[in-house]
Formats: C-alpha cells, sequence, structure tokens
C-alpha cells in the first residue's frame, strides 16, 4: 500500500514503513506523518505483525519535517497536530520498532530514533537535529530521551549547537546499534527485524515495557515540547530563519 508517500508493505511478521519522497530527502508532510499514525496504530490490534520497520531511501532517511509546512505555521496557516499524533503513536508503540538509516536524518530523522529499540545506519548516515538555528525547540521528547542515553553534554551537542554527528560518533553514543557500509542498512535492520519477530512475543512486550518504562512521562514531554514548538514558530526568531531559508532556496 503506497499512500502520502509513503509505501506500507507487510513482510512475513514484519510491517515496513519506507518513506517514498526522494525528490525532497523524505521530507515529512502532513499526509505522511497520518500514514505512519495509522500503520503504526493497526499494527498493535495485529497479532500476525510482531515488528515494525521504519526505512527511507539511498540518499536520505529523512531531512525532518516540511519546512514548508512550518512556515505556514509561524503564519498562522497551519497547525502541527498530525506530527503530534505520530509522536504520540511512536511513545505508545506495541510493537519493537527497528529503523534502517542511510544518508540525511535531519530533525525529526534523527529523534524519532529515540524511540526506536534497534537501529541500523549506513557509513553514510547524517544525524543533526538544527532546531535552535530555527528559532526552534526539540521535539519527539527528545529532551527527555536523549541526554538519557548519550549524557546531557552530547545531547546539548546535538539539540542545542546543532553539530551533526556521523554515524560512527552516533554509534559510540549509542543512538545506533550497528553499522554497515552504504547501501545496506535496510537489508540488515530487515534482518534484525526479522530475529525480533521471532522471539516469543509476550516475552518481548513485557520486555520492553520494563526497559522503557510507562509512555505517560515520554507524552507529557511530547506535548510541553509541541507546546512550546507552537509559540517559537510564530517567533520572530523562527519567522526570520524560515525566510532566510527560502529566499536561499529561492
Amino acid at each position: 500500500m503506497t499512500t502520502g508517500h509513503v509505501t506500507v508493505t507487510d513482510e512475513g511478521q514484519v510491517r515496513v514503513l519506507r518513506l517514498n519522497r526522494p525528490d525532497k530527502k523524505n521530507a515529512l508532510t502532513d499526509a505522511m506523518y497520518g500514514t505512519l499514525s495509522d500503520a503504526i496504530e493497526s499494527a498493535a490490534g495485529e497479532a500476525a505483525i510482531r515488528c515494525l520497520l521504519m526505512t527511507g531511501g539511498p540518499a536520505a532517511f529523512t531531512a525532518g519535517a516540511d519546512l514548508q509546512d512550518f512556515l505556514l505555521a509561524a503564519r498562522g496557516e497551519g497547525e502541527r497536530s498530525t506530527s503530534v499524533r505520530f509522536l504520540h503513536c511512536l511513545a505508545h508503540a506495541g510493537k519493537p520498532l527497528v529503523a534502517a538509516v542511510e544518508g540525511v536524518a535531519v530533525g525529526i530523522g534523527t529523534t524519532l530514533l529515540m524511540h526506536c529499540d534497534y537501529v541500523v545506519a549506513a557509513d553514510n548516515a547524517r544525524f543533526q537535529t538544527p532546531f535552535v538555528h530555527l528559532g526552534l525547540v526539540p521535539e519527539a521528547a527528545s529532551s527527555l530521551l536523549m541526554p538519557r542515553l548519550i549524557g546531557p553534554r552530547r545531547a546539548f551537542e546535538l539539540l542545542v549547537m546543532g553539530r551533526p554527528f556521523s554515524a560512527a560518533d552516533a554509534r559510540a553514543a549509542g543512538i545506533v546499534n550497528e553499522v554497515v557500509a552504504t547501501g545496506e542498512a535496510e537489508a540488515a535492520a530487515l534482518k534484525a527485524a526479522h530475529h525480533i519477530a521471532a522471539l516469543p512475543a509476550e516475552a518481548v512486550a513485557l520486555s520492553r515495557r520494563l526497559i522503557r518504562g510507562a509512555p505517560a512521562e515520554i507524552v507529557a514531554r511530547i506535548d510541553a515540547e509541541a507546546e512550546l514548538f507552537r509559540r517559537r514558530l510564530k517567533s520572530d526568531e523562527a519567522k526570520a530563519a524560515f525566510e532566510a531559508f527560502f529566499n536561499r532556496k529561492g
């Protein structure tokens, strides 16, 4: 099934969510967020699906949210409810999440990995979260999860200073489980997903819940970040950053 630049296929017990907007480096639109959310939510009620895999293309996992949507929101012409729904789906996902990252993983392309259970990156992967550069704040509960995962100093370097991380950097920091050759991330991630799917499902679910904890704290942080994000979209700093970005592209 392909809907709104997202292809959803079931490969045995693994549901594969493939971003398919290569001309825009898989930048996420409202429609894409909706399709991803539907696929994750429906998997929760399907016993045959025991693991989810999110992947992009050879040049880009995702360049992040479509900045055109941000510009509309900054002008008061749009909202971000679909993206927040997607983040809630990640926090509440009942099935293990695996990601395959090739090329750029910008903004939410990096922060959504905080919700994944296993991440494979190609050696050409590049991670960056330029929220502050755009006058914004981190999202996807990354302000909570990333310091826990990689420590507050490295989280500040990535989330606030916006410094890019290579695949090796991400592996050393614990964001990525394994690094493979360019072009091999999806195959390696699918192998890991099938391995997870073959394990006793109830034991996996219980163990995952113990590791991740209750989602309430994560959802609360998602909502707190989202409220600040909405306000920042209308700030003079954000408006100036977006206008400068689109003027450069023009």
